[in-house]
């Protein structure tokens, strides 16, 4: 008997999970702009800048020298050992090569690490707000997520104590995203060896999202895989995408205990195997060589976070919280909720990209209902033309 027959067409799996929130803003934003309509994205994560010249060239040359065949499954021993020599030299972890693995995007490792880890049963703690694609990698494992709500006055700050009170017998992993993607929170160093050390005693992996922990403006970057002596029970996960400018080329890496490693590497063998040979040595070039690009970045991601802000404190009933990292802001625009059919940030942000031809992503893919998620990682003339525009929206309500 055929599966549509039995009326069932596709796995249970599948259906636990939903399309990612940003990749629809960005589908139905790219439907308006063949219509011809002139867009201000604000929707999209992805650096403005281009991607340094001298990881462009080591491309170039890894084609010319024909290095375009299968790598080993974790990726060539080049890669592994520039990522974990990166790792230590600013964030004082001890990984081994052997305890490293390159993957197609920081996305790609998060989900192998989660399929490995969860199980059915298993509850994973996820703070709130929190990056689209956690709870949905934790459902298609088979995981239970649990939310820790933070406080919006408070910054959304994330703190080892109201982990600990979302901890059960069945606590498998908790997620923790520094700086965070929407809000761009930063957790306090000392709260986030204490969560790390908690998680540790407890026999609870914590799986560290590092995308953004270049872009803190708090303080000095830091990883939790800095502390050594609770390694047991971290997964360090990495992305070139944000930190080098690279996020078409789809690198990332993860940084954990041989036995998670090699199971994470079994997985990734079935799967998508090696990550782009060419994109390998790229990555090599862009750990390895000079990170003053990195720098440059965050000061310009400082000077149009500030000028976000400074645009949308003009706008009467918005209110924003400063983020410490990343390049989001996440405004609060409950206050506009019953004016002229607006019921929701997902209204507010449907108005904006039809009337106003601003993208944003709503915060309800992000596990609150009141926000809507600003990318400042454009241009400064798209800033600006983006600003004016919400103004004048928002004005007219």
């Amino acid at each position: 008997m055929s599966a549509t027959a039995t009326g069932k067409l596709v796995s249970d799996r599948i259906n636990r999970i939903e399309i990612s929130a940003t990749l629809a803003v960005v589908n139905e934003a790219a439907q308006l702009r063949a219509k011809g309509a002139d867009l201000v994205d604000f929707g999209a994560g992805e650096p403005h800048f281009s991607t340094p010249r001298h990881v462009k060239e080591a491309a170039i040359a890894a084609i010319n020298n024909d290095f375009t065949k299968y790598t080993a499954v974790a990726g060539i021993a080049e890669l592994r050992e520039a990522i974990v020599k990166r790792h230590a030299a600013d964030f004082g972890s001890n990984y081994t090569a052997n305890e490293s693995i390159a993957s197609t995007g920081g996305k790609l490792a998060l989900f192998n690490a989660i399929q490995t880890l969860v199980d059915h049963g298993d509850e994973v703690i996820i703070p709130v707000p929190y990056w689209v694609s956690f709870k949905d990698i934790v459902q298609y494992a088979g995981g239970t997520c649990v939310y820790v709500e933070t406080e919006e006055e408070k910054g959304f700050q994330l703190t080892a104590g109201l982990i600990e009170r979302a901890i059960t017998d069945r606590t498998k992993a908790i997620i923790l995203n520094t700086p965070g993607n929407p809000s761009g929170a930063v957790m306090d160093p000392n709260e986030m060896r204490e969560l790390v050390r908690l998680a540790h005693s407890r026999g609870i992996y914590v799986i560290c999202d590092e995308c953004y922990v270049y872009l803190n403006y708090a303080g000095a970057p830091i990883s939790a895989g800095g502390f050594t002596e609770y390694k047991e029970h971290l997964v360090i996960i990495g992305s070139l995408s944000k930190t080098y400018a690279m996020t078409g080329w789809r690198m990332g890496y993860a940084l954990a205990p041989l036995p998670i490693l090699n199971a994470m590497q079994k997985l990734q063998s079935q799967s998508t195997s090696s990550s782009n040979a060419i994109v390998q040595k790229a990555a090599v070039a862009a750990m390895n060589g000079p990170q003053d690009c990195i720098a440059e970045m965050k000061v310009e991601y400082l000077k149009l976070r500030d000028r976000v802000l400074a645009g949308l404190a003009e706008i009467p009933g918005m209110k924003c919280q400063k983020p410490q990292g990343a390049f989001y802001v996440y405004p609060n625009v409950s206050a506009f909720f019953g004016k002229k059919g607006i019921n929701s940030a997902a209204d507010v942000a449907r108005k904006l990209l039809h009337e106003a031809h601003v993208v944003t992503v709503p915060g309800d893919g992000f596990g609150t209902s009141e926000h809507i998620r600003i990318s400042y990682a454009v241009a400064p003339k798209e800033l600006e033309r983006g600003i004016a525009r919400m103004k004048k929206f928002f004005g007219e309500l």
